[in-house]
């Protein structure tokens, strides 16, 4: 079920993509619920988790460090070198660099097992990063952003413990707790965190329909660039450090795709709706490239094993 909802990310986000642009009036106006599906969706990521999830901090330390530091240093200094690079406009750039500034997506760990990697580190990863982003993130806002558009540390602070870390821990707690008596509501909670991401996305395009025509391609091109030097660093750093294989494929996974939900969620309500679009739009394009590397990938390990 996970993998299937998954999957059907990119395909719902770009068919409400389409609608919202031809039809906006459709889904405009619903902006207000964006915050509540997002805390929805972190709960739901919470109910995946389990304490367990958390031990490897202490057992393998550099490895969290080392995903830790390239999620937080690394994607936020890429997205500014590009904003710089294509001279995006202020708004988009500040989009850009929120999505760089926020923690590893869900996604991430479905597409790190399709592409047989270190899934107990892929889950680790995340846990850790969504939790330091309350703190995180904001900061490096106000590094990155804070000389073009105001950023309000304190409040985006306050929020993301309200609508990220509260919700995870709950949901990690709820996990913990009744873990037998919630299988079967677990099996639907991916598909609903899916369905309300596609919702949030239609949303974001039908606010900036005219800002989409005039500057997509220039977005489109941001975005990807941003992504793919992700994977690649997050790839080729650990195996210059002499990591093998499984782990240098999860890291590469957890650097490049960001919770662009959150970042939508975010530059939605503290910037505006154009600061919002990077991240709509990164999340129809990281699912498909982290689809696309999850097969080639798991062909790759597959044909090592005939070599075996």
């Amino acid at each position: 079920m996970q993998t299937r909802s998954i999957l059907l990310l990119p395909i719902g986000a770009i068919i409400i993509s389409i609608v919202a642009i031809n039809f906006p009036a459709l889904l405009a106006d619903y902006d207000k619920a964006i915050v509540p599906m997002l805390g929805i969706v972190m709960f739901a990521m919470g109910m995946t988790l389990k304490p367990a999830d958390f031990k490897r901090i202490s057992e393998e330390p550099a490895l969290i460090v080392i995903g830790v530091c390239l999620q937080y240093v690394l994607m936020p200094l890429i997205a500014w070198s590009l904003s710089l690079l294509l001279d995006l406009p202020v708004l988009l750039a500040t989009g850009l660099i929120l999505l760089g500034a926020c923690p590893g997506g869900t996604a991430s760990n479905v597409i790190c097992f399709l592409a047989r990697g270190d899934v107990a580190l892929s889950i680790s990863l995340t846990a850790v990063s969504t939790l330091l982003a309350a703190v995180v993130t904001p900061l490096i806002m106000l590094v990155y952003a804070d000389q073009n558009i105001d950023v309000p540390v304190l409040n985006m602070m306050k929020n993301l413990m309200l609508i990220v870390v509260a919700p995870v821990l709950c949901g990690v707690l709820i996990n913990s707790l009744c873990q037998q008596r919630i299988q079967r509501v677990k099996l639907f909670l991916p598909l609903l965190s899916v369905l309300f991401i596609i919702f949030i996305i239609g949303v974001i395009v039908a606010k900036n329909q005219a800002h989409i025509t005039e500057l997509g391609l220039l977005l489109f091109m941001a975005v990807v660039l941003h992504n793919l030097l992700g994977l690649i660093a997050g790839y080729s750093i650990p195996k210059l450090m002499g990591y093998d294989e499984a782990i240098c494929k999860t890291i590469s996974i957890e650097v490049g795709m960001q919770n662009s939900g959150l970042a939508v969620v975010l530059a939605n309500q503290y910037f505006t709706t154009l600061a919002a679009l990077p991240g709509a739009i990164f999340s129809i394009w990281h699912n498909i490239s982290g689809s696309i590397i999850a097969v080639i990938w798991s062909e790759k390990k597959t044909d090592l094993q005939k070599h075996d």
